[in-house]
């Protein structure tokens, strides 16, 4: 495993830097360690919804987990948990829309033997995670 620190700045889309980063470090598999940073507004997906659902106001990053697969490959799977200024905490889907508030800080773990594809899967309906060892 090789590791990539990456730290976002005021105004970045969290989601959409995740989505860019492996084809930017030409890797086929990736995935997120550990994560810190605060987001204005945060857009989550909750469980089952068709859309996502977006967090006005100043909120912290709590959790953030997931793979990264390269663009063409169906790009990221990442949830996140937020809390707001009241401290209530929100989790689901990352959506496109969050956007760094001060900083994100995020540590990648890169598999250099191995290559994520999202493939359309018959059982769930939806295209889902294949691993496969070597490039």
């Amino acid at each position: 495993m090789n590791v990539h620190i990456l730290r976002l700045h005021p105004g970045d889309d969290l989601r959409e830097s995740l989505t860019a980063l492996p084809d930017a470090l030409d890797v086929d598999a990736a995935f997120i360690l550990s994560a810190i940073g605060s987001l204005k507004p945060a857009v989550l997906r909750y469980a089952g919804a068709k859309a996502g659902t977006m967090i006005e106001g100043d909120t912290e990053v709590l959790s953030l987990a997931g793979t990264l697969a390269r663009r063409a490959a169906g790009g990221p799977h990442v949830h996140m948990a937020v809390s707001d200024a009241q401290g209530a905490v929100f989790g689901g889907h990352l959506m496109a829309g969050s956007i760094v508030r001060t900083t994100a800080e995020i540590v990648i773990g890169i598999a250099p033997d191995w290559r994520l594809t999202r493939e359309a899967d018959a059982q769930t309906g939806f295209r889902e995670l294949r691993a496969r060892q070597g490039r």
